[in-house]
Order: C-alpha cells, then sequence, then structure tokens
C-alpha cells in the first residue's frame, strides 16, 4: 500500500514540476533547494484529494508510516505532504505521534522551512490539545540537529499566536538553555519569539534581554528588537 502510494506522490510531483518556481525558491535556502517546484494552491488541492480518496484506508498510524518513508526518501515537497496528511489526524495526536515526528529530525528534516512547517501544522496543534507539554518539547534542546532545536522556539511562536496565552516565564524557562546556541537558525527563531512576545509583555522581554545581550548570539537581539523605534533598540547592543 505504501509504496503504491508513493509512486502516485512522486508521479504528481514530477509532472507538476515547475523550473521557475525551482529558480524562485533556491534563494531562500544557503545550502540548496532540493523541491520539485509546484505551485502551493494546486499542490494542496492534491493533497486534499489524496487524503479523499484514501480516507476509507488512512489511519494516523499508516499515515505515520508514509510520512517516514518520505522523510527518509524524500524531496522538500513530498515532506511537506507527510505533515500535511499527518495534519488531518489531529484528534488523534497522541505522545507516540511526538515521539515519531521527533525522529524525522534524526533523517529527514534538513531546513528551516520543513521545520516551521511541521511547527505550524502539527507541534503547536499538540500543545494546544495538550496532547504535550512544554517539558516535552524542552527534551529537545539538547539535540543534534540544529532544526530540532530549532522547532523549541519555533513552536511557542505559534502558540504565542493562538488564543492559548503563553506567558514569558514559561517562554523564558524554554529558551534559556539554547541563548548560546551557535546555530544562526536556532538563534532566529529565538529571536522571532521574542519579537512576538514583546508586544504583549515588553517590560519582561527587555529585562531577559539585558540579562542576556552581552554574551547570547547577536541574531536574537537583532529579530527580537526589529520592531522597536530605532533609537530605542540600541539600548541592546554588546557592551564593549
Amino acid at each position: 500500500m505504501s509504496t503504491t502510494k508513493l509512486t502516485t506522490i512522486r508521479k504528481f510531483c514530477t509532472a507538476n514540476s515547475n523550473p521557475e518556481i525551482i529558480k524562485k525558491y533556491q534563494r531562500y535556502f544557503k545550502k540548496g533547494y532540493d523541491g520539485y517546484g509546484i505551485d502551493d494552491k494546486l499542490f494542496l488541492r492534491q493533497i486534499e484529494d489524496w487524503q479523499e480518496q484514501w480516507k476509507a484506508e488512512m489511519t494516523i498510524d499508516s499515515y505515520l508510516d508514509l510520512g517516514d518513508e518520505l522523510m527518509k526518501t524524500g524531496r522538500f515537497d513530498e515532506k511537506h505532504v507527510a505533515i500535511n496528511f499527518l495534519k488531518s489526524c489531529r484528534t488523534d495526536f497522541s505522545k507516540d505521534t511526538f515521539q515519531r515526528v521527533g525522529r524525522w529530525f534524526d533523517y529527514g528534516i534538513n531546513n528551516w522551512a520543513t521545520t516551521d512547517v511541521l511547527c505550524m501544522l502539527i507541534l503547536s496543534a499538540m500543545l494546544l490539545d495538550k496532547v504535550i507539554g512544554l517539558e516535552d518539547l524542552k527534551t529537545w534542546i539538547d539535540a543534534e540537529s540544529e532544526w530540532k532545536r530549532r522547532a523549541v522556539p519555533v513552536a511557542l511562536v505559534e502558540l504565542d499566536k493562538s488564543s492559548m496565552d503563553l506567558s514569558p516565564s514559561e517562554a523564558f524557562d524554554l529558551i534559556d538553555p539554547l541563548m548560546l546556541d551557535d546555530s544562526e537558525y536556532v538563534q532566529k527563531g529565538i529571536g522571532t519569539l521574542l519579537r512576538g512576545l514583546w508586544k504583549k509583555y515588553p517590560a519582561e522581554v527587555e529585562d531577559f534581554l539585558m540579562k542576556w545581550k552581552d554574551r547570547c548570539g547577536r541574531l536574537i537581539v537583532q529579530y527580537a528588537t526589529e520592531k522597536m523605534d530605532k533609537d530605542y533598540r540600541k539600548k541592546f547592543r554588546k557592551s564593549k
């Protein structure tokens, strides 16, 4: 079953590959874009069609099995198929689902965009539905994969955008161990989270930044202070 579906997905991707979209996307990926370059609207419609066609035979376990294969051997677009398929099983998410998608970082998720889509569609839903708690996400802070570490702050970015009120203390507790991370993508994720929190809790975020500004990566401060007044954000420059 899985082999047939893999073939179907790959035939569609090959048939709808667009060189112009590939060229456009290349600029966003320093290590190269390995996708087919498929129009987003067309691709999402097709994913919905597959879900409708296969709904009688697919369960969350079979979608996870298919996802494992797509993550191991698939290109950029195919990995996003796996995430979108899993999104449709939200009511069946469990701690086991969290562990399974966590392993995708070990052999499949290798860029910021796939990381962020997983955070937006899967991890934030798990947090909102209380399938997992922040303590579960905290187990990823020592991960070898920079993308898995990036997922920690980015999942909170999505949480902050939702109706769930993320307190500064909860966020700081989670990202504190990552503040010295040397990955630019982890730093950008942390900075983006702090920028969003600053809109609601300016005093708390500014105190946190002042504590870290002389030690943390500069991208954290750059992203976190992006919406501040130009002169005001000078106070967060690293001391000489």
